[in-house]
């Protein structure tokens, strides 16, 4: 099995990987602000629950795919930025008011779960970051391969629960003291829809 040393290399490098600037961090960042830490808390189990269905794709052989066919990786790329386009949209429309009390609401919390696993699936390149990294930790002296890139997929799960957890907390105290204005409301608003159209033409214009 993998050991000790090696998890604890990986999972201080899955830290910091999970610290740097990208569209997962951003989305859990702007979402907490607007929205509250719940709702970026349940984002975050959305993205990572998106990463499990990477970490098994990649442990079965299926993220290969991706990275030899051209014709795939695009089609799952354009879904991601036209449904980051949509949340821009929403985003642009939204008023003060519908900013207001979504925090507690059941529906309201199972969307923004569902928005995070769609989110995170529908950039190819996680899985193609997955079938890079990953491997790098295994070795079939070890025993099975299979076996250890989904531990490791696992491991870089939590860590990445840990950090985006923190950040939702951070976003959703300093989204607690600007919800207090309704124009600040709009503002946060209008600046996740910006950040929403330029993760879409990123994710567009990634190249394999």
């Amino acid at each position: 099995m993998i050991p000790i040393s090696v998890l604890a290399v990986f999972f201080s490098t899955s830290i910091l990987l999970a610290l740097a600037p990208g569209p997962d961090n951003i989305f859990v960042l702007t979402q907490a602000a607007i929205r509250g830490r719940l709702a970026g808390l349940v984002i975050t189990l959305g993205l990572c629950t998106g990463l499990v269905v990477h970490t098994f794709a990649v442990a079965s052989g299926i993220a290969a795919i991706f990275q030899v066919s051209a014709i795939a990786f695009a089609a799952l790329k354009l879904v991601g930025a036209a449904y980051l386009l949509y949340l821009a949209f929403g985003a642009f429309r939204a008023s003060a008011t519908d900013l207001t009390g979504v925090d507690n609401s059941g529906t309201s919390l199972s969307q923004l779960y569902r928005r995070g696993i769609i989110m995170n699936i529908t950039n190819p390149k996680v899985s193609i970051f997955f079938l890079a990294f990953l491997p790098q930790f295994a070795d079939p002296y070890r025993g099975s391969l299979m076996l250890q890139i989904v531990i490791l997929g696992f491991v870089f799960i939590v860590s990445a629960i840990l950090v985006f957890g923190a950040i939702s907390v951070f976003a959703g105290f300093l989204g607690d003291r600007l919800k207090r204005s309704s124009k600040a409301q709009i503002v946060m608003s209008r600046i996740a829809g910006t950040v929403y159209v330029a993760l879409a033409l990123k994710l567009a214009a990634a190249e394999m």
